[in-house]
């Protein structure tokens, strides 16, 4: 069996004062166990409370009930917090807002400069981290002068420099066009497959999440759904009850059964389709 990463106990998290017009429960009792090496995807519209929780899972957020656990490590116990943050990186939507230096390497250098790695230590997890990121040919280049998705590689690059066991992305292709996206996604499945890495995605792009395990989807801080691609997205018209949508083929496939076609529920892919066809 594998072990667990992540487990989120019981957890609640509260904005503002209960009772006072800003208080806001953008996480509800909420419980999740996350194996290492798993590929996780946390789907809902915006308000479901899914950045809250990948805040919390990372320990820059603490619930205001209940408790987060991150290799066994507790995120209230303030001893833990270097650990947590090397155990658990976290990348945001908007890779302008996470790049620090005016050259690529020297960015990704930032992390474990801050963690007091030693400088040969530092060159050998650079060069590592762009590489798997293929990103070595940019290492000299202003970031400011990068695409889209090339920027949001150096910020994950920054965040494997770290060396974490897992890492925890919030809406990371937001803001990308499809190329970028594509990167993106590319560069997920080789730190999921080949570096072994746990990886939590939380994206509102349905067809991102039919590469993952499994499939988790909120809606006002609880939990409403969860399983693998197949027996979420199955669920058309209770996805679209939450306000989701489901992957076009499926979308496809659901409104073909509706007219006598013999095809099966849980089409992820067009060739899914072109073979039930």
């Amino acid at each position: 069996m594998l072990e667990e990463m992540i487990r989120v106990e019981n957890t609640t998290y509260e904005y503002g004062i209960r009772g006072e017009e800003n208080h806001l429960i953008a996480v509800d009792n909420v419980n999740i166990s996350v194996k290492k090496g798993e590929h996780l995807v946390i789907l809902g519209h915006n308000g479901s409370g899914k950045s809250t929780l990948a805040r919390l899972m990372n320990g820059l957020l603490t619930p205001t009930k209940g408790n987060v656990f991150v290799n066994g490590m507790n995120t209230k116990d303030e001893d833990n917090i270097w650990n947590i943050r090397e155990t658990a990186g976290i990348v945001f939507q908007n890779p302008d807002n996470q790049i620090v230096a005016t050259i690529v390497e020297e960015d990704v250098a930032f992390g474990p400069e801050n963690l007091g790695i030693p400088p040969v230590d530092i060159r050998k997890r650079v060069d590592e981290a762009l590489r798997i990121v293929e990103m070595t040919e940019y290492k000299n280049h202003a970031p400011h002068l990068l695409s889209g998705g090339q920027k949001q590689r150096v910020a994950i690059a920054g965040i494997l420099a770290m060396n974490p066991e897992c890492i925890i992305l919030d809406e990371p292709t937001a803001m990308l066009d499809p190329i970028g996206r594509t990167e993106i996604m590319n560069t997920l499945k080789k730190l999921n497959k080949e570096e072994k890495k746990t990886i939590i995605h939380i994206t509102h792009y349905m067809d991102e999440a039919v590469a993952a395990d499994r499939i988790l989807v909120m809606e006002k801080g609880k939990i409403m759904m969860e399983g693998t691609p197949k027996q979420v997205f199955c669920q058309v018209d209770r996805i679209k009850g939450l306000g989701l949508d489901v992957p076009q083929v499926t979308e496809l496939a659901y409104e073909l059964k509706k007219e006598g076609f013999n095809v099966p529920c849980d089409v992820l892919t067009v060739d899914e389709l072109v073979n039930a066809l």
